[in-house]
């Protein structure tokens, strides 16, 4: 029976073929495997070879949703799950004095948007700085994580904002008519079906779902409020209108601490921890090659189905959801 252990083997195979050019047969190189699923860390750099002290990079990527995200023959990475499992490990290791969280990403659903704001929170109380260092995007749900963290960094063409709350609904009800279909739902109760695609929404379910909205968009204003202690309440709420801002803009609202490069935050990482010399590394998954700093996994930071209508018969494809998220063409 084959061994379960998660050493590393490597073989090297060569395979003849008889090809009609008489070329020389080609080599098949095995590469080590692991059975390890847990994160690898990788070194991305190093300030000198007597450097012990570590940063790590954790990445905040693509839109942000509390589920798995569905990849090419695999149910893919939970972005929760993973931001957690990457603040665990750098919490853990005593090497580690400080992270920098790398984010590219529009936002996502109010819950995870949350669930990971409360997680940076904790990493927090292991008394290691973390700074967020924005790049494309981080906006909406993105900029709500983003608060948790001791300092907020963009490069000179961020997009950051979108403060504010959308759920996206649609009516469908006028295409039913026209092919001759019609909807009959027996309910409980009269608000069992509120939100139904099959009619038009009532004023009274409209009425229901401002107010959650309302509550939500509450709750964002004051998270940005306690984690940009220069801005009042009534501040944020005057920013607050949905739209996105430019890092200057970001700026000069105090949205932001300051526009800088990735160096520029290592080097303030550095003097914050005491360091003078430093390894900055990242965890990832086996096989997921990092060779410095601006690499990542793609991300389609665009994709998301707003209103998350999927033809199927599982439960909830016609569920509309309460996001955080910036994203060019929402209605």
């Amino acid at each position: 029976m084959m061994s379960r252990s998660p050493r590393w083997f490597m073989f090297l195979a060569s395979a003849s073929l008889v090809t009609v050019t008489g070329c020389a047969p080609p080599s098949l190189l095995i590469t080590p495997v692991s059975n390890r699923q847990g994160l690898a860390e990788t070194e991305l750099s190093r300030d000198s070879w007597l450097a012990f002290d570590k940063i790590a990079l954790i990445d905040l990527s693509g839109v942000i949703m509390n589920e798995s995200r569905s990849g090419l023959l695999t149910q893919g990475e939970h972005p929760v799950s993973l931001l957690l499992e990457q603040l665990d490990k750098a919490r853990r290791d005593p090497s580690v004095k400080a992270a920098l969280l790398r984010i590219n990403s529009p936002g996502g659903s109010v819950v995870a948007s949350e669930l990971m704001h409360n997680e940076i929170t904790h990493f927090k109380t292991s008394g290691k700085p973390i700074i967020a260092v924005m790049m494309d995007v981080g906006a909406s749900g993105a900029y709500y994580a983003a608060c948790a963290c001791d300092e907020i960094v963009a490069q000179p063409s961020t997009v950051t904002g979108s403060i504010g709350v959308i759920m996206q609904m649609f009516d469908v009800s006028g295409t039913m008519k026209l092919i001759g279909l019609h909807s009959d739902a027996i309910t409980s109760g009269p608000l069992k079906d509120a939100g139904s695609p099959f009619r038009e929404m009532k004023p009274e379910e409209r009425q229901i779902f401002q107010h959650i909205v309302n509550e939500m968009f509450d709750r964002f204003v004051k998270v940005v409020a306690a984690g940009r202690p220069k801005l009042t309440e009534a501040r944020v709420r005057e920013l607050a209108d949905g739209r996105v801002y430019t890092a200057t803009q970001a700026l000069d609202n105090g949205l932001i601490d300051r526009i800088a490069t990735m160096r520029a935050v290592l080097a303030t990482l550095k003097e914050r921890t005491g360091s003078s010399a430093v390894r900055l590394v990242t965890y990832h998954r086996p096989f997921d090659y990092k060779p410095n700093y601006y690499a990542t996994s793609p991300a389609r930071t665009a994709d998301v189905n707003l209103i998350n209508v999927e033809f199927s018969p599982s439960v909830g494809s016609w569920t509309p959801r309460f996001l955080y998220l910036w994203h060019v063409g929402v209605p």
